[in-house]
Formats: C-alpha cells, sequence, structure tokens
C-alpha cells in the first residue's frame, strides 16, 4: 500500500517522544487524545511549520524535515492541503479571493494557467462544497459553516496530496459541524487523503483509523476501515467504547 505521509521517530522538545505513523494513499486517520498531549503539535510538525527536535517526515519520496524552510514554505503551498480551527481567513477579501490566493501564489512558480483558469477552479471547488452564490461575501457576512468550508476550497485548490485538519469542526455547531465533516468525507472518498486532529467521537467515526496520544506518544490504534452498512451512530459508539477503554 502507498504511503502519502510517514513520520518517523518524530520528537519535538519535550512535547513529542518518538512518535511513528504513516497515512496511505486516499486514508483517512484521526488524531486523538486529551488537551495538552501533543496533537496540535504533531500536525504542525508533519506540515513542515516548525522543525522538530529529533526523527523525520516524508511526504512520498520527500523528506521535509531535511528541507529548508522556504523548501517546506513552497512544499506547503504546491503539496499539503491545512485546514485550521480558527480558519486564519483575511477580512478585506471576499470568499473567493481568499481561497485564490495560494493558487495565485503557488502560480508564482509554476506559471502554467492565468488568472481566469485560477478563478474557474476556485468557484468549481465552491460549487462542490455548496458555496455557489458566496462568492463575493465577506468572512463576516456567512456561517461559521459556510467559512469552514471556504476554508476546505483554499486547502484544495492546489490539488494537494494530502490534506491536514486541526480540530475542523471544533469552533462550530452540531449542524455547521456535520456539514464540514460531510465535505472532508467526500474528498476522501475522491482520493484525497486526510490527517485530522479531533476531539469528537462522533467526527472521528468518519475516519478510517485513530491514533490516541498521551503525553507526546502514541497509546494506541483503533482501526474503523471504511464504513459498510454501519450507521454514524454505530461508529460514533465503537469510538467512544474504545476511548473510554483508553482512559478518555
Amino acid at each position: 500500500m502507498e504511503h502519502v505521509l510517514r513520520v518517523e521517530k518524530l520528537s519535538k522538545d519535550a512535547i513529542l517522544h518518538e512518535v511513528s505513523f504513516s497515512v496511505a494513499q486516499g486514508e483517512m486517520l484521526a488524531i486523538m487524545g486529551p488537551s495538552g498531549s501533543g496533537k496540535s503539535t504533531l500536525l504542525y510538525q508533519a506540515a513542515g511549520m516548525d522543525r522538530p527536535s529529533g526523527g523525520r517526515v516524508w511526504l512520498k519520496d520527500t523528506e521535509i524535515t531535511g528541507l529548508t524552510e522556504d523548501q517546506r514554505a513552497q512544499l506547503r503551498l504546491h503539496r499539503i492541503g491545512f485546514v485550521f480551527q480558527q480558519m486564519n481567513m483575511m477580512a478585506n477579501l471576499s470568499l473567493l479571493d481568499n481561497i485564490l490566493l495560494p493558487a495565485i501564489q503557488a502560480n508564482k512558480s509554476r506559471s502554467q494557467k492565468t488568472k481566469k483558469e485560477l478563478t474557474m477552479r476556485a468557484r468549481e471547488l465552491m460549487q462542490k462544497l455548496s458555496l455557489s452564490g458566496l462568492e463575493e461575501r465577506r468572512i463576516t457576512e456567512v456561517s461559521g459553516g459556510q467559512l469552514q468550508r471556504a476554508c476546505i476550497c483554499r486547502s484544495m485548490i492546489n490539488a494537494p496530496q494530502i490534506v491536514l485538519a486541526d480540530e475542523p469542526t471544533g469552533a462550530l455547531n452540531k449542524s455547521a459541524a456535520e456539514e464540514v465533516m460531510a465535505e472532508l468525507v467526500r474528498l476522501n472518498r475522491e482520493g484525497t487523503s486526510v490527517l485530522m486532529v479531533t476531539h469528537d467521537g462522533r467526527i472521528a467515526g468518519s475516519c478510517h483509523r485513530i491514533l490516541y496520544l498521551l503525553d507526546g506518544r502514541i497509546c494506541g490504534e483503533r482501526i474503523l476501515g471504511k464504513p459498510a452498512g454501519e450507521s454514524s451512530k454505530q461508529r460514533e459508539e465503537q469510538v467512544n467504547r474504545w476511548l473510554a477503554g483508553m482512559g478518555w
């Protein structure tokens, strides 16, 4: 099985301790654990946003940890999508322009597409995520669920090999969280690998596999597989029983 992302004995100061795992092509993997266990730190290290104190991270055949800061920034721009909990959209731009930003930046080095082609790609993504008609809205003029779906569009604009999501539903109400998770699941079914940090057993139930992080170490793994007839409620119950056994 081909691996999109491999983490080997990753350490970060006193936060992470020789964490190893991989994400397969087309897999949706959740990282869970109590507050302060190192989940977000792990995600940021895997994305190359910070340099670890030990270990290595590979994106397919590229060792991220061996790159310079500028090289890591270029790799994130072209090959990794990232969805933040706090969304990090620019308030002075429309939703469409926020989504276009990384595409325009990436196109400066590639010079492959016109602005019209990039805009068409952004509009197609917005249509896919039920955001058509909101292109010119500012971020203060849409709901939290719509804004986070726009963030997913932004993460997908450069056709990344993997999307990393840090508590993508953590700031949303239940209905908005379900909307956002449905879109991540759909993107995953279309072939995009997803690595997600979440504290929500219902959200984790949509994933194929869960890793449990405690005090910077992986202490457990639950393989759920792809949904095969179980209801979302049944998968959530499986996750919650497993979490209870882990001391959640």
